[in-house]
């Protein structure tokens, strides 16, 4: 199929992406995947990276192209994760923090902080982070765990999609979460800035694992000076 040239640097922006990540240590190996949502006016459906491919070493033309449906149309075969990035899509769509873009990591200190126990993620309160820094109230917000499910089961995508539905009845649009054991899901409305949200989260649970889990965390005053400020979600 003829592509527009906005489809050719999608595709060329997700390959910049993953190499980026890549060469700074935020993948490794075959972990990982980058997708793009492709408006009407670019032919509708998805862009997503193969299934383990290396990040580091996309090639534009054999990203897998998808329809509306989720059927391959083109490229090599897609990542699995497709049924969860999908469902990001839909239930963000309209939002505040609507999703054009979803980079998956397997983040070592994101993941290291899910590492220690199994508590059941029921209730809004099961977050990956307290409000560290500004920048992380301002650039992410609440990142919420999902329990561990295989890599590609329906049903996390399911509770993924259920999870960011009920924040943003509470008020509070989410734009990351994170599978348990596995890696942080973070979505913008590009993949340069999918992948500042997604640094903003791994070098904030850095610092979470420095101090030992022990520093303070910004207090109510403060994160209502950013939400009147900068319109933060939290």
């Amino acid at each position: 199929m003829t592509e527009t040239p906005t489809v050719k640097l999608a595709r060329d922006e997700i390959c910049r992406v993953g190499k980026s990540l890549f060469d700074r240590g935020y993948v490794h190996a075959s972990a990982g995947n980058i997708s793009v949502k492709l408006d009407a006016e670019q032919g509708g459906g998805f862009l997503i990276t193969p299934t383990d491919a290396c990040l580091g070493f996309l090639d534009p033309t054999r990203l897998a192209r998808l329809d509306e449906g989720g059927q391959q149309i083109s490229g090599d075969r897609a990542s699995k994760t497709i049924t969860l990035h999908r469902q990001i899509y839909a239930a963000s769509a309209g939002s505040p923090t609507a999703a054009s873009c979803i980079i998956h990591t397997h983040s070592s200190h994101c993941v290291a902080l899910t590492l220690n126990s199994s508590p059941s993620f029921e209730t809004l309160s099961q977050e990956l982070l307290p409000p560290l820094t500004p920048y992380f109230v301002m650039k992410v917000g609440r990142v919420p765990v999902i329990a561990y499910h295989r890599p590609g089961d329906p049903q996390a995508a399911q509770e993924v999609a259920d999870m960011i539905v009920k924040y943003q009845n509470s008020g509070m649009p989410i734009r990351a979460v994170m599978l348990e054991r596995l890696g942080p899901n973070v979505w913008h409305d590009s993949p340069s800035t999918a992948m500042a949200t997604l640094e903003e989260l791994e070098e904030t649970a850095k610092l979470w694992q420095f101090s030992r889990g022990e520093a303070h965390t910004l207090t109510h005053d403060h994160i209502e000076e950013l939400r009147q400020t900068f319109g933060a979600f939290w």
